[in-house]
């Protein structure tokens, strides 16, 4: 069997499919993206596919060492991002070939359902409990929210007070039998996330992720001293090397993306890494149908596994949603708040591909907005 063929689809409303096909015709797909950047990770795909035409799709660990390591340059959310697409579809074709679920080639699942959570904006306190309600109608018994907007480099009282507020909202809303998480998204510098974490302890949050920017990793540990609240990470780290000093810091979840932490192959790995340090996994996971059935192997055979991420009505997919490229939705069917486990050979997930080729005629040109402070200079997130 050989690769004979690597396609890509800019889909609506933000995605980037990878279809990899085989002389034998096996395909698998594939997610790489990064947000805001489909079209340059789009050709990188492409330049790495000039490694896999013609080669065995089998050898899944050796082509992800060539994408990885075959070249001077490493590592990057591009590059990383390209080889999780990739490695996706590679081990998607390895299941169909051996009739097996992705998790089942990785050692077999070690649980039958996993823990799902739901997104919700929670810019305005008085749209929180109505956000909160609909995720639990969905049957979901865990959300995760904004912290804030724009945020002071030092927040002022009504900066604060807006966080808790917030908070406050979802809390009474989920009850005592459900968990709230709370995404700073970087936009707080590490002196507001010592001030302001303690204050959330009240309301027993599940995590605070991402309290300050990863550039600013070598300052996590003073923000985990200084928390009450476990602390989360991760989404933008992209291996292990770069996993490693934030677990040594102390984090207490970590959030390799699937689709850009190197795809199943590196994550799984991550995930092996973060147990080492007592550290659940709790894959990220804003984007499609693949990513997220990607995530599901690794939730499934990684012991230490947590909660897992997905997009289902949140705000980015107004384009399209999550289920709008899948013929059989079953896979992604909530129940009591989890997911069950997928039988479904490779990454058991079944693509509608005149949906997804009729999607990339028209394709999508979105990007990360640009916020800035009232003062004019630009806001980081």
């Amino acid at each position: 069997m050989k690769i004979t063929r690597v396609e890509t689809f800019l889909v609506a409303p933000r995605w980037l499919f990878c279809r990899v096909e085989t002389d034998d015709g096996l395909v698998g797909w594939g997610e790489p993206v990064v947000e805001g950047r489909a079209s340059t990770v789009r050709t990188a795909v492409h330049e790495l596919a000039e490694l896999l035409i013609g080669e065995d799709p089998l050898r899944v660990e050796d082509h992800w060492q060539r994408m990885t390591k075959g070249s001077f340059y490493r590592g990057g959310p591009v590059l990383s991002s390209a080889v999780a697409g990739l490695d996706q579809a590679l081990w998607d074709i390895a299941g169909k070939a051996l009739n097996a679920p992705v998790h089942q080639l990785l050692g077999g699942p070690v649980r039958d359902r996993v823990r799902v959570y739901g997104w919700i904006a929670g810019d305005e306190p008085a749209e929180v409990a109505d956000a909160v309600a609909a995720q639990v109608e969905a049957g979901l018994t865990a959300v995760k929210m904004n912290a804030a907007g724009r945020m002071s480099r030092l927040a002022s009282v009504a900066e604060i007070d807006g966080v808790l507020e917030r908070l406050a909202a979802a809390r009474e809303a989920l009850g005592p039998h459900r968990d709230v998480a709370l995404d700073f998204h970087g936009r707080f510098t590490a002196a507001n996330a010592r001030r302001i974490i303690p204050l959330l302890a009240d309301a027993r949050p599940m995590f605070v992720e991402e309290p300050v920017l990863p550039e600013y990793s070598h300052l996590i540990g003073d923000v985990v001293r200084a928390s009450p609240v476990p602390i989360a990470c991760g989404e933008r780290l992209y291996s292990r090397g770069e996993f490693l000093p934030v677990l040594q810091a102390g984090i207490a979840v970590a959030q390799p993306d699937l689709s850009h932490a190197g795809g199943i192959s590196e994550v799984r790995r991550i995930g092996s890494l973060a147990e080492t340090f007592d550290v659940p996994l709790a894959p990220h996971c804003p984007l499609g149908p693949i990513s997220l059935a990607a995530s599901l192997q690794i939730a499934f055979s990684t012991p230490n596994f947590l909660i897992q991420e997905q997009s289902l009505g949140i705000h980015y997919n107004a384009e399209a949603d999550l289920l709008d490229y899948v013929l059989d939705r079953e896979m992604f069917r909530f129940v009591d708040g989890h997911l069950l486990r997928p039988t479904g050979p490779g990454l058991g997930v079944t693509i509608d591909e005149a949906a997804v080729r009729k999607a990339d005629e028209t394709g999508h040109d979105w990007h990360s907005p640009i916020w800035r402070h009232d003062d004019g200079s630009l806001a980081e997130w």
